[in-house]
């Protein structure tokens, strides 16, 4: 064969490889996420984990300013995708359709509409509330007495919602029988994992509500925003969070008072619990104006919000707060500034007691989770009203 003859056949084949070429780039074109979104399909999941199914097409995601622990990723035909910080990923199959046969198998089904479900996550409830959703539990991790939320307690009076044991022993018997489609649960359970295990061994999803990790008051109560998508209240849940919203954005205007609040506790061992200056408590304090007078404790970090103390360093450092706030919200409140000293005589020394500015907070404090707002509130009227007006917290009598 000849020069030409070879350089004929070398053409050719060179022109075969650069076709070959063409050919795959193409496919890898088609192959790629189509456009709209961040990569619909999957939407952001696209970038954590691949397409979640093949049968959902994403169309948008929830605009989430606050909140940190969550995600809510919206798919056609009414599919919604929730991703929990290192929790899980749960899908809410609206009534009527199927849970795609390609679901990736992280992703816990959860059929609509939930109903029948257990609430052993406390601070949950007053979401519910604000949804005007009760109607959707069944069963309670609290008794009927450990509810200072009305509309709770008298659910349960009634007998819609029952009690079926706490987050570390539920009653699984009644559960079972009485139909419960989704548990919810606060990290308590992380302590008791075998509950979780047993709970989906059932055949019953298990969501951790994260909100009690958020640092910001607006990221706790932007969780409202989860359960709304979940039970079809989306707009419900943007009104209520946008008041609370509102109330923050006003104090956050209106400047620095100068004032320092000193807000603690006394342990049955006799210890002071302060919060942590990253605390959503502290920066409540912070967003009304006060100064917390611990500004830098527990910057080392740690998952609990709290500080121990012995007396003499709470002393040294709080004696002189121009206001002192008891937690009572943990062990039933106090009434009068004597029960308050007759914890530990060295109170007495300090000088918002000697001067009258000692106040407490009501037992409905913790579970109060969307009226933070309005806690923040009642903050500032402590420290710019003497009190007057306030809902949830209230000055100690001399």
């Amino acid at each position: 064969m000849g020069i030409r003859g070879k350089g004929r056949r070398f053409g050719i084949a060179a022109a075969l490889f650069f076709v070959f070429l063409f050919l795959a780039f193409l496919l890898l074109v088609s192959c790629g996420p189509p456009k709209g979104g961040n990569g619909a399909g999957g939407g952001r999941k696209l970038e954590e984990g691949g397409r979640i199914s093949q049968e959902l097409v994403y169309t948008h995601s929830m605009d989430i300013r606050y909140a940190k622990g969550f995600s809510v990723d919206y798919y056609e035909r009414g599919y919604v995708l929730f991703t929990l910080s290192d929790t899980g990923r749960f899908l809410a199959v609206p009534e009527g359709l199927g849970v795609p046969e390609d679901l990736s198998p992280d992703i816990v089904p959860l059929r609509q509409p939930v109903q029948q479900v257990y609430l052993a996550a406390s601070g949950v409830m007053d979401m519910f509330v604000a949804l005007d959703a009760l109607d959707v539990l069944g069963f309670s991790g609290l008794r009927p007495e450990g509810w200072y939320i009305p509309e709770a307690r008298k659910a349960m009076e009634r007998g819609d919602i029952l009690y079926a044991g706490s987050y570390g022993e539920p009653d699984y018997e009644r559960i079972l029988s009485g139909g419960c489609s989704l548990a919810i649960e606060n990290t308590m359970v992380y302590h008791v994992p075998e509950v979780a295990e047993q709970l989906r061994q059932f055949s019953i999803p298990v969501l951790v509500d994260l909100s009690s990790r958020e640092e910001e008051p607006l990221g706790r109560m932007e969780w409202v925003r989860l359960y709304g998508a979940l039970l079809g209240k989306e707009e419900e849940a943007k009104a209520v969070f946008s008041s609370q919203e509102a109330k923050l954005k006003a104090l956050e205007g209106k400047g620095k008072s100068g004032k320092t609040v000193a807000f603690f506790y006394i342990t049955a061992d006799g210890k002071v619990n302060v919060r942590k200056s990253s605390d959503y408590l502290a920066k409540m304090i912070n967003l009304a104006g006060g100064d917390p007078m611990f500004p830098d404790l527990g910057a080392e970090g740690g998952s609990s919000s709290t500080v121990a103390l012995q007396m003499e360093e709470f002393y040294a450092t709080a004696r002189d707060a121009d206001y002192l706030v008891y937690n009572g919200a943990v062990d039933g409140g106090i009434t009068c500034v004597d029960e308050l000293v007759a914890k530990h005589r060295l109170l007495g020394e300090f000088k918002a007691v000697q001067e009258g500015r000692v106040f407490c907070t009501e037992k409905n404090l913790y579970q109060s989770s969307m009226k933070l707002g309005t806690i923040t509130e009642d903050i500032y009227k402590m420290l710019e009203q003497e009190g007057d007006g306030m809902v949830f917290i209230y000055r100690l009598e001399q």
